[in-house]
C-alpha cells in the first residue's frame, strides 16, 4: 500500500488541522478501500477488518479514521515526489493511478460501443429489419473513440500523470505555505 493513499483524502488526516474536520463519504471510501486491500493481502484478519471498517463507517471526523489506517499505510511526507525526465513531479503511484484512469476511459469507450450497438441494432431490427443498416454509422463513431483511446494510451496516461503531478505540486506548495504561516504566527 502506497503512501499516496493520504493524498486521496480531501484533507490529509495526519495533520492536526484536518483531524478535526468532518470526514466525507469519499474519505470513508478511501479508508474502506485501504482496509479491504489489507484484508485481501492478509495483513488483517476478518474480525479486525470488520471492527475497523465499522469504526471507519461511523467516523465523524478525519481524526477518527486515522488510527485504523496508520499501521497499514506508510507515513511518508507529501513532498517525497520523484522528478521525471520532463521535470514534472511524478511518482510510481501517480503512474499507476494514471494507467488506472486510462483503463477506466477504455472501459467507458467499450461500454459506449456495446451500449449504442445493442440499442441501435434493436431499434433497427424492430423498425426496419433487412433495410439499410444505419446503426453502422453511430457504431463507427463509437469504434473510433475506442480506437483513439487504445492507440493513444501513452499520451492519455501522460496527460493524466501531468494532471496528478500538478495537483500534488499544488498540495506541496499549500503545505509549505501553511507551514510558513504557522512559523510566522508563532514568532509574534
Amino acid at each position: 500500500m502506497s503512501s499516496a493513499v493520504w493524498s486521496r483524502f480531501e484533507h490529509d488526516p495526519r495533520t492536526p488541522q484536518a483531524a478535526r474536520l468532518r470526514a466525507s463519504d469519499k474519505d470513508r471510501d478511501v479508508a474502506l478501500e485501504v482496509l479491504g486491500q489489507a484484508f485481501a493481502d492478509g495483513r488483517i484478519d476478518h474480525q479486525e477488518y470488520d471492527e475497523r471498517s465499522t469504526a471507519v463507517t461511523r467516523a465523524k471526523v478525519l481524526g477518527d479514521v486515522l488510527p485504523h489506517l496508520e499501521d497499514l499505510v506508510p507515513d511518508e511526507p507529501v513532498a517525497s515526489l520523484a522528478v521525471r525526465g520532463s521535470g514534472s513531479l511524478v511518482t510510481a503511484d501517480m503512474h499507476e493511478q494514471a494507467v488506472a484512469k486510462w483503463a477506466s476511459d477504455r472501459r467507458e469507450a467499450v461500454m459506449g460501443l456495446v451500449g449504442i450497438s445493442v440499442l441501435l441494432w434493436t431499434i433497427w431490427a424492430i423498425t426496419m429489419p433487412g433495410g439499410f443498416p444505419w446503426p453502422l454509422f453511430p457504431m463507427g463513431f463509437a469504434m473510433m473513440n475506442l480506437a483513439r483511446t487504445i492507440v493513444q494510451k501513452k499520451d492519455i496516461v501522460a496527460a493524466h500523470e501531468k494532471r496528478l503531478a500538478k495537483r500534488a505540486k499544488k498540495a506541496v506548495d499549500l503545505e509549505r505555505q501553511k507551514a510558513k504561516e504557522l512559523e510566522s504566527g508563532s514568532d509574534d
